[in-house]
């Protein structure tokens, strides 16, 4: 699979990289509903051996157990993996994240990620929300004291705004954002945004939800929401209700998949290689939650849309948009 360079590090990651939200399990507010160790660790060894060669988690993925879980299915093949993960979220008795970016807090968790991914040294360190926002700059201090003591390789944010962006920068280069990014949410893309701070500053984007959450994956329908887990967070967004939800699948069916079916694959793979269009990010994280999942969203790689194909997507987004209202 072929690389991007991540900003101003010394990273080289795969165009799409393993997502591991999902796999932190239930028992959480952000929950994807239940989910069995085993399948995530093979859909891990699946990312692995179909060329990926990252994988991005956190800390409040399951508070602790997606890291743990990745630090299962990466023995033995550690240093031929680079991983990602996140600080800023801690547990509450009601299974709510809480924010926190204390130098302390920071440095706990950071001790904490450490221990569950079974490593010495966090390839790609981010801040997951910039919550409290008065601690930014707090936290970027200690991130950066972590890296010249040679536990962080590099250092990131997460869901950060340009001037967010400029506050951490201040103080040391941000080697990469992530961000939400797909064809159904583009804000990052306006105007004096974070696409713009971060390619005037070099800093690298890893786009998150490139399927926005499985929606685009071409896969969804009234039913399969309605028989979702109470505990799927999904179910609480707009884009998986009325009358959002009916929209969204027309354009997905009527839009994403003539597309896809010119190419003989599903949707998702379409909307995965839309996000990586361009040089617009340096990479797309893509969860997988079993084997098959994993070997079919790594075929995105490899797709590249024409503009006949781009020009469709964009006139189907426009009557989608009209829909909205």
């Amino acid at each position: 699979m072929k690389t991007r360079k991540l900003g101003n590090s010394d990273l080289e990651l795969t165009v799409i990289g393993f997502g591991a939200w999902a796999i932190g399990g239930s028992g959480w507010a952000f929950a994807w509903g239940e989910q069995d160790d085993k399948e995530s660790i093979e859909a891990i060894h699946a990312a692995l051996d179909n060329g990926v060669n990252w994988i991005d988690t956190a800390h409040v993925y399951g508070f602790g157990h997606s890291e743990e879980v990745v630090g299962k299915a990466l023995a033995g093949r550690r240093d031929k993996v680079l991983v990602a993960t996140k600080c800023g979220l801690l547990p509450s008795p009601d299974g709510q994240p809480r924010a926190e970016l204390s130098a302390k807090s920071v440095r706990e968790e950071l001790e904490g990620s450490l221990r569950r991914l079974q490593t010495d040294v966090i390839d790609l360190y981010q801040i997951h929300w910039p919550n409290p926002e008065a601690q930014i700059e707090e936290a970027w201090e200690e991130i950066g004291k972590a890296m010249d003591e040679g536990k962080i390789r590099a250092a990131g944010v997460s869901n950060f705004n340009a001037a967010q962006l400029e506050r951490a920068h201040k103080i040391r280069p941000v080697s990469s954002l992530q961000p939400p990014y797909s064809m159904l949410r583009r804000a990052i893309e306006d105007d004096g945004g974070p696409m713009e701070w971060c390619h005037a500053h070099n800093a690298g984007i890893v786009a998150y939800s490139p399927m926005l959450s499985g929606m685009l994956t071409g896969k969804v329908t009234k039913e399969w929401v309605a028989s979702r887990p109470d505990d799927d967070w999904r179910k609480r967004t707009k884009e998986y209700q009325e009358p959002n939800l009916s929209i969204n699948i027309d354009f997905v069916e009527n839009t994403l998949r003539p597309i896809a079916n010119e190419h003989g694959v599903q949707p998702g793979q379409i909307a995965v290689a839309w996000t990586l269009r361009g040089d617009l990010i340096t990479s797309a994280i893509v969860g997988g939650r079993n084997r098959r999942q994993v070997e079919e969203t790594a075929r995105a790689a490899d797709i590249t849309l024409s503009q006949r194909e781009l020009d469709a997507i964009e006139d189907g987004l426009k009557a989608r948009a009209a829909k909205l209202g």
